[in-house]
């Protein structure tokens, strides 16, 4: 399945996706806007019965028209213009909102009409029964005068109605399961994908780095098998000097590729020992030193850190400078100018190594220590390798609680910078 093709699926996946949100979006609302009109019109009639019966049992006769305003989404009032009696009110509130299924916790508020202002309140609870001492307490008010309205406040009524949307919370509940899942299943296909054109990439660069030097060994081997060969012995020198280096520059590449075994961090063995770091970092250099002059370039380094012996494993500390060392070099100009610089850093010493090259740009920064990873450098294919040298800088610097970051721009060189601890 190309890169076009997942594209596609995805967008269409995504498309259908957002449709069934909108829906469900579109359906929830309308639900929850026709549960609180359901839960406003039965508050609006439980609080006009009470209304009704106040008047009954005070022997009012006057008729009230729409007694009951709502003032706010969970706040209503209801006018009754005489004395109200808390106990006797509450009795009939919770009669009244049992009766119209309302089994929701209330407060209400009794204000003296001539000043607006409370002059009792109480929080109710269904699950609580407090009747006795409200009671008493009711037997306790004087009032001064009649005239009275209450206020009836419902603080819990969003997650009330809610609650009462047990369907539709549900089936909202597996769509966005359904999402997560799918979000999941489509990062893990394009890694999948990612990871299949980087080992794919991986083979065709070993296939290419595996030929040239078998085909120079086999042309090698046939002119050898020439009868009259042995009578020239400069050229059959010659001719074993090819198979020589080819063979060791094959071995090389065989060496690099099993490198692969030793990073996962349960395999890797290190033999640790006191190294002199800035001993290390010289002899990288020398080692170097043709390869730079060949190119017309050079390697400078800036030795600063007073402390720069370390515990660690000879072997894959050298490997890592030569790695980076040789990044530079590969990826830098015609003229390589290559600085390498170390610095104390808080219980760490800190080394960095900074080229002139091509630069890396910052979607190749994401994956530019994975395994196999290459950088794109177009229809150029002059730069040799397999997308290991960081990876296994990576892995060995963190072997050792380490860390290494990467300081790049298109066109202005790179700098890799690591730490590794002094203890």
């Amino acid at each position: 399945m190309n890169r076009k093709t997942i594209r596609i699926i995805i967008l269409l996946a995504t498309l259908s996706l957002i449709g069934i949100v909108a829906t469900q979006i579109f359906w929830v609302k309308n639900a929850y806007n026709l549960q609180e009109k359901q839960f406003n019109d039965r508050v609006h009639i439980a609080l006009t019965n009470v209304t009704h019966n106040l008047l009954n049992i005070n022997k009012d006769k006057s008729t009230l028209i729409n007694p009951v305003k709502q003032v706010a989404s969970n706040y209503y009032t209801v006018l009754i213009n005489d004395t109200v009696n808390p106990y006797l009110l509450e009795t009939l509130l919770k009669k009244e909102f049992l009766q119209k299924s309302l089994n929701i916790d209330f407060e209400y508020v009794i204000y003296d009409c001539f000043t607006d202002s409370i002059v009792f309140g109480h929080y109710i609870s269904l699950n609580e029964n407090e009747e006795d001492e409200l009671q008493s307490k009711s037997y306790n008010i004087k009032w001064d005068r009649d005239g009275h309205y209450f206020g009836v406040y419902f603080p819990s009524k969003e997650a009330y109605i809610l609650n009462e949307m047990g369907i539709w919370v549900f089936s909202s509940s597996i769509i966005l399961v359904i999402i997560l899942f799918f979000a999941y299943t489509i990062n893990v296909i394009l890694k999948q994908k990612r990871l299949s054109e980087i080992k794919n990439d991986f083979i065709n660069n070993i296939t290419h780095e595996f030929k040239t030097p078998i085909s120079t060994i086999s042309l090698s081997a046939e002119v050898l098998l020439q009868k009259n060969i042995i009578n020239e012995p400069d050229r059959l020198a010659n001719y074993v000097n090819i198979i020589k280096e080819e063979n060791n520059r094959l071995k090389n590449q065989v060496d690099k590729v099993l490198q692969l075994a030793t990073l996962e961090k349960d395999k890797l063995k290190l033999e640790n020992e006191n190294i002199n770091l800035h001993e290390l970092i010289t002899n990288a250099i020398k080692s170097f030193d043709l390869i730079v002059k060949e190119r017309n370039g050079e390697i400078t380094y800036n030795l600063h850190a007073k402390k720069y012996t370390i515990f660690g494993d000879k072997i894959h500390i050298t490997n890592t400078l030569h790695n980076l060392i040789d990044n530079a070099i590969k990826y830098s100009s015609e003229h390589p100018k290559i600085v390498i610089q170390t610095n104390d850093h808080s219980g760490s010493i800190e080394i960095s190594v900074q080229d002139n090259g091509i630069g890396i740009s910052k979607e190749g920064q994401k994956y530019i220590f994975d395994k196999f990873y290459r950088e794109p450098t177009g229809n150029i294919h002059d730069i040799k390798g397999f997308g290991l040298g960081l990876n296994y800088v990576k892995t060995i610097v963190e072997a050792y609680n380490g860390s290494v970051k990467l300081i790049s721009k298109v066109n202005e060189g790179s700098t890799f910078v690591i730490k590794l601890p002094l203890k």
